[in-house]
């Protein structure tokens, strides 16, 4: 029997006592097939030490300690403290760390592993209201995680692995896919789930990019465009960039010359620019001044 068999997983509930708290994203997956699916889509073994966040009670925990070095997981929801420990008791290679993954000191935590020195992997149920965040503040917390294997609302999942011209394309692609390649692995349907959400999920499969998939000459200002290029996206590049940058006759004529220099028209839509335009239109920008 598994953790996330439905039988045990309401036995270990009732036994608890545990009531879901809606205000921390809690939905329990409880198909044992998604979750051998997750472990094999992350390419999990001996050599590779693992970050869960939100291990709920330890249904994926389970699948991941069997196979990785080492599993690290975070769970903000004290209560499931004490549940961790009963389900996941056969386990010495899983720590369970009751702290905020956007506020923990996180390459603190993995000097604790054991041999820190292996790769790390982040595999996650993340829960869908701070999806987004968790995975930025991963991104771009310099620790050089190897990949990602995630479920997240699909949507979102569209969203980040989304190509130029396309309708889920938007700034979110662009801050990670500079960083990660970033492909959808598999569907996963509402009905697995305990309590059931009101949405299907996808496995997001995220690789780091040995560099960033464009060299620009300031990232922040690269994000920045890109994040101001979507504003609207119904209105073109130039309206998006004059409501950004202004509207007086100086920044209109760097407008026109960053634009011309980037090669891009100032009809052009954000959705239809690359992550390589979005890099030249950025250092253009900036060679203007802006």
């Amino acid at each position: 029997m598994r953790i996330a068999d439905y039988s045990v997983t309401k036995a270990v509930l009732e036994r608890h006592g545990f009531t879901f708290k809606k205000s921390f994203g809690q939905n329990f997956l409880t198909d044992t097939n998604i979750l051998q699916k997750i472990v094999d889509t992350a390419e999990i073994d001996d050599q590779v030490n693992v970050i869960e966040i939100g291990p709920g009670i330890g249904a994926l925990t389970e699948f991941l300690a069997e196979r990785a070095a080492e599993v690290m997981a975070f769970e903000i929801d004290h209560r499931l403290v004490p549940i961790l420990a009963d389900t996941l008791r056969d386990f010495d290679n899983v720590t369970v760390v009751n702290e905020d993954i956007l506020k923990v000191n996180l390459a603190q935590h993995i000097q604790s592993f054991k041999n820190p020195d292996l790769p790390i992997k982040v595999v996650a149920n993340l829960p869908y209201y701070i999806t987004t965040p968790i995975l930025m503040h991963l991104i771009e917390s310099g620790i050089p995680f190897s990949e990602f294997v995630v479920m997240m609302q699909k949507e979102v999942a569209d969203r980040i692995s989304a190509q130029p011209n396309t309708k889920a394309y938007g700034s979110l692609s662009i801050a990670v896919q500079y960083y990660m390649t970033a492909k959808v692995a598999f569907i996963v349907p509402r009905t697995v789930f305990v309590p059931a959400p009101n949405v299907d999920s996808a496995i997001l499969k995220m690789v780091r990019r040995p560099e960033p998939a464009v060299a620009v000459k300031d990232e922040n200002f690269f994000f920045k465009v890109s994040k101001a290029s979507f504003a609207h996206r119904r209105k073109t590049l130039w309206n998006n960039l004059t409501g950004y940058f202004g509207k007086t006759d100086e920044v209109k004529d760097k407008l026109t010359k960053a634009l011309d220099q980037a090669g891009l028209s100032p009809s052009v839509r954000g959705e239809a620019l690359s992550l390589e335009e979005f890099a030249s239109l950025s250092d253009a920008l900036k060679g203007q001044g802006l």
